[in-house]
């Protein structure tokens, strides 16, 4: 909707009167197709009927099959039970589609991928070059905290370079077991 003022043609806003007068019908018809089943509104907090444009249309299409095709309201019914589920399975259709248009995307990307690495593994050993590669990294390292237990450790700050630079693998805690981690700052 591009505008608050824009209503869905599901919102029920038309009390029983205005339906049956923009369908051309009388409201007492109305209130049987709703205990029919043929057409049922929204309600109200007061429990009073709310239709929508869609309920409109719909009553209009019954009047049609039943004073110009001499439809009954049974075969009414079942024809409008008809079109509902053909609507829900157009909108799976729809659905379905979309789904099999982002896989098909997915499915590119992977071959794409798996030529790539199809091509570096044809190319030679050389891992330098690498399967992924890294423009910058951050590393944080810990160091072994010397204060009161339940202190909790602070990251040693931010240094450049690949893990394990500092001469301690990446993400690797020293000292003595049960101590948290303590940042090492310059004093």
């Amino acid at each position: 909707m591009s505008s608050p003022y824009e209503h869905s043609d599901d919102l029920p806003v038309y009390v029983i009167s205005v339906a049956a007068q923009l369908s051309g019908m009388h409201p007492q018809t109305l209130r049987a197709y709703d205990r029919l089943g043929l057409v049922s509104p929204g309600r109200s907090a007061g429990r009073g009927r709310r239709y929508s444009m869609r309920d409109i249309l719909a009553l209009r299409e019954i009047q049609r099959l039943s004073q110009d095709e001499g439809v009954n309201l049974s075969g009414i019914k079942l024809i409008l039970d008809q079109h509902r589920e053909l609507d829900q399975v157009r909108r799976l259709v729809a659905e379905l589609h979309a789904e099999i248009a982002q896989l098909r995307v997915e499915l590119e990307s992977t071959r794409a991928v798996a030529a790539r690495l199809a091509e570096l593994r044809r190319g030679g050993s050389d891992t330098r070059s690498g399967l992924v590669p890294v423009r910058g990294a951050r590393v944080a390292r810990w160091e072994p905290m010397t204060g009161p237990p339940g202190a909790t450790g602070q990251p040693a700050g931010d240094m450049t370079g690949p893990p394990g630079a500092t001469g301690q693998p990446a993400g690797e805690m020293t000292g003595t077991p049960g101590a948290t981690g303590q940042p090492r700052g310059d004093k």
